[in-house]
């Protein structure tokens, strides 16, 4: 057994158990495994243990595993999930490639995604990022401009809104946590009551997944739990 299969056992017990723990269906929240710094090699031992719907923060990382893996395994069913801030500049790659994005939120980057989505491909599927805990360095759309963007990204061709992403700062326990996401639920819920079918909540990672999954969350982004640890960035001397 490879070192991300049992990565990815032990990933899914701490699921199956925080379901448990919250009366959840566990068939009710899926595993992103974070791919991003680690290469194409780390993503088929992924995919051999079972895993296919894949995260990425830097496009052209991403595209360009993407790209390999079609060489490397070219019937495998994968997922390509752009998790990272996206500029203006780096839409169309993104557009041609990815099958989903989790970190839409300004208008102009949905625009562009839809303008931008080859016709012969499936729609874009898209979460926007909301900024549930106004943290300064943190992207995201604050909450009380969330209404009006969704409702226009719902309108845009060639875009399927899904529903929502967060990434709150780090809370130093469980119930803290789970207040964050819950911030996020309770978003969610609001837009659905509005009318938006929305089916997807994008939270927890790593070190908080128990807690999204007792807030609701329907996709956790998993990258050390599943790779193991980054490699530290090597920085040339002066």
């Amino acid at each position: 057994m490879t070192t991300i299969e049992r990565n990815l056992q032990q990933v899914r017990e701490r699921l199956r158990q925080a379901c448990a723990q919250a009366g959840r269906d566990v068939n009710g929240v899926a595993l992103l495994a974070v791919s991003k710094t680690f290469d194409a090699d780390a993503v088929c031992l992924a995919l051999d243990a079972g895993q296919h719907a894949f995260g990425e923060n830097y496009v052209q990382e991403g595209t360009e595993k993407i790209e390999a893996l079609r060489s490397l395994r070219p019937d495998a069913a994968l997922q390509w999930h752009c998790i990272g801030p996206l500029q203006s500049n780096k839409t169309r790659p993104v557009a041609e490639r990815f099958d989903w994005v989790q970190s839409v939120d300004r208008l102009k980057i949905a625009q562009r995604l839809s303008e931008q989505r080859p016709a012969g491909l499936p729609d874009l599927q898209v979460c926007l990022q909301v900024n549930v805990d106004a943290g300064v360095n943190k992207s995201g759309v604050a909450p009380e401009a969330l209404a009006e963007l969704a409702l226009a990204v719902a309108k845009l061709p060639s875009l399927k809104l899904r529903g929502l992403m967060c990434i709150p700062e780090p809370a130093p326990d469980f119930a803290t946590q789970r207040d964050l996401f819950l911030r996020a639920k309770v978003l969610f819920d609001q837009l659905n009551a509005q009318g938006l079918a929305l089916d997807t909540l994008s939270m927890g990672m790593s070190d908080d997944l128990e807690a999204a999954v007792a807030a609701g969350s329907t996709l956790v982004r998993v990258g050390r739990g599943v790779f193991g640890s980054r490699p530290a960035k090597v920085t040339s001397g002066v």
